[in-house]
């Protein structure tokens, strides 16, 4: 297979230049010339490749949160197979720690308020997060109903978000511990 073309090559640059200023910015702050910038080209390049602000948010957003063929789905890595590997995941240092990513994902998820195509791709990604969590239950408590199933899902993934989120500025060293022993007492309680 040939060089990618260089208009792909371009998107990539721009969408990685996009995370990085709402990363370093917020995202009201977030803006195109800011973002042509930190890619090292002009407001009008940005703008060829990639379109206008919104288009560019919708699609950085969908970058966040696509799995390798382009869909936007589970936030769990492909690899997590099991109850364990998910809440190992969920409540670990790469989940939880204060950096680009979680930036831009807090920034996203504050324009999803006001944005709907945005919300429309984190719901999807939630979604589909919290579902996989509830069929990974089921194959730890096959006798938990299914209305227990996903309200223990929902529980445990709002246990790992909100740990992210007071993460930014609640430094307690016990914090991931304490979230994910809340989570896994949800669960003993199956």
């Amino acid at each position: 297979m040939g060089r990618p073309s260089v208009a792909a090559e371009r998107r990539a640059q721009i969408l990685d230049a996009t995370m990085a200023t709402i990363a370093e910015h917020g995202i009201h702050a977030t803006t195109l010339d800011r973002i042509a910038d930190a890619a090292g080209m002009s407001r009008g390049h940005v703008r060829h490749f990639v379109g206008n602000r919104d288009r560019l948010l919708l699609d950085t957003a969908i970058a966040v949160f696509a799995d390798g063929n382009g869909r936007v789905g589970s936030i769990l890595p492909s690899e997590v197979d099991d109850l364990d590997a998910a809440l190992d995941y969920l409540f670990g240092p790469e989940f939880n720690s204060p950096d680009r990513e979680n930036a831009v994902v807090l920034g996203l998820v504050e324009l999803a308020r006001v944005t709907p195509d945005i919300a429309d791709v984190l719901t999807t990604a939630y979604t589909a997060t919290r579902l996989q969590i509830a069929d990974l239950i089921a194959r730890s408590h096959p006798q938990a109903s299914q209305e227990s199933r996903l309200t223990a899902a929902y529980g445990v993934l709002t246990c790992a978000l909100g740990s992210v989120f007071l993460g930014d500025f609640d430094r307690d060293p016990a914090l991931m511990e304490r979230t994910r022993a809340a989570a896994e007492s949800l669960l003993a309680a199956l």
